[in-house]
């Protein structure tokens, strides 16, 4: 008798346990915390640059769980809870999360936050490869796009980091998210009317040269969303910026000694590193790490890997290495890590890594690779 009304007693307890470590796995970072300026951020990267630059005067949530990969992610009900009563919203844009403009008009009506597109002013990346089906590069073949594509007079300031973000500050703060929502789908509406087929690479923050951009419009939306701190954002930006300076001469200094320039990734996530430190990408897989390549498209990238004496093949940690290790075995190369830094894993987390550790062991496999 004692031990069935025990078994009724905990059965209740144990399942809530249950739920409880269930519920564990695929939490965003935080919750709302009164009396700060409480900013949510889409994916890795943007989270780290808001933590440095905000400090202890902002609180920040990051969506994208630790050990997922951003681009099949959708958002919980939860984090448009969050979000609804957040002061700012922070998204890379330039197509990499397709879910932000239902988002953005899912939040509750009397929601003031104030939703950024981080990656505004970089000089973006048009390709056409965003199916798996590569045959080169996106940086090398769409140049003459590149080139031509001004994105409205900003591309000019893609280097000034500082600079970058101050002009449309007023902008941002007339904004409704639900306008906002209609500016993040605007480049795809006049793609579609044109019947181009071009996309947007959106994996601006692989290249610590848009990185800077980045982390200054992140800057000037916390200084418009709090001026009373507008120093204190200031002087961590200046810090941080320090630092994407120097890892850029880093990659600059280091990649320009290297006798080879091609490299072959897994996922089309390089383009920004490529163009900005004069490599040359091949991918296996498109934009999406779930595009996948035809058999054909295989055979020549390991003919092309032969030819070039392209000695590793480069996978990431976040999603499946099968194609690159297959494409490897075919070709009789090796495998490294190149990490476009979407997201930590587990253990990157636990050892405390970071966008800058991360980036370091990427140049160090690209000198391993490359000489």
């Amino acid at each position: 008798m004692l031990s069935n009304w025990l078994h009724r007693a905990l059965f209740p307890v144990s399942l809530l346990l249950v739920l409880v470590i269930a519920g564990c796995g695929a939490k965003s970072s935080g919750s709302i915390v009164e009396g700060k300026v409480n900013a949510v951020t889409t994916f890795y990267p943007i989270y780290e640059f808001t933590k440095e630059i905000g400090g202890e005067d902002a609180n920040v949530i990051n969506l994208l769980p630790v050990g997922v990969e951003p681009h099949d992610w959708t958002p919980r009900s939860q984090d448009i809870v969050n979000t609804s009563k957040a002061q700012l919203f922070l998204y890379n844009g330039a197509g990499l999360e397709g879910w932000v403009p239902g988002f953005l008009k899912g939040l509750d009506s009397d929601s003031k936050v104030q939703s950024v597109e981080v990656s505004k002013g970089v000089n973006l990346i048009m390709t056409d490869e965003d199916d798996g089906h590569n045959h080169g590069s996106a940086a090398e073949d769409h140049e003459g796009e590149e080139a031509g594509h001004d994105h409205e007079g900003e591309a000019e300031h893609a280097h000034e980091g500082e600079e970058v973000g101050h002009e449309h500050e007023g902008e941002e703060a007339g904004h409704d998210h639900e306008g906002e929502a209609e500016h993040a789908h605007e480049g795809e509406e006049a793609e579609a009317a044109s019947g181009d087929s071009l996309h947007t690479d959106p994996h601006t923050w692989v290249s610590p040269k848009s990185a800077l951009v980045m982390a200054g419009n992140i800057r000037d939306s916390l200084q418009a969303a709090d001026p009373e701190h507008k120093d204190g954002y200031e002087e961590r930006y200046n810090k941080l910026a320090e630092r994407l300076k120097a890892l850029d001469v880093k990659f600059e200094q280091e990649l320009a000694k290297l006798p080879g320039k091609e490299i072959v990734v897994s996922h089309q996530a390089f383009a920004y590193l490529a163009r900005d430190y004069g490599l040359t990408q091949h991918a296996i897989m498109g934009l999406s790490p779930d595009a996948e390549p035809r058999g054909q498209d295989m055979v020549k990238l390991a003919s092309m890997v032969k030819e070039e004496g392209i000695k590793y093949i480069f996978f990431e940690e976040l999603v499946s290495d099968r194609l690159a290790k297959t494409l490897a075995a075919e070709a009789g190369v090796s495998t490294m890590v190149l990490n476009p830094v979407e997201g930590l894993t587990e253990e990157q987390d636990k050892n405390a890594d970071n966008y800058f550790t991360l980036m370091e062991k990427n140049l160090q496999n690209l000198i391993l690779a490359l000489q």
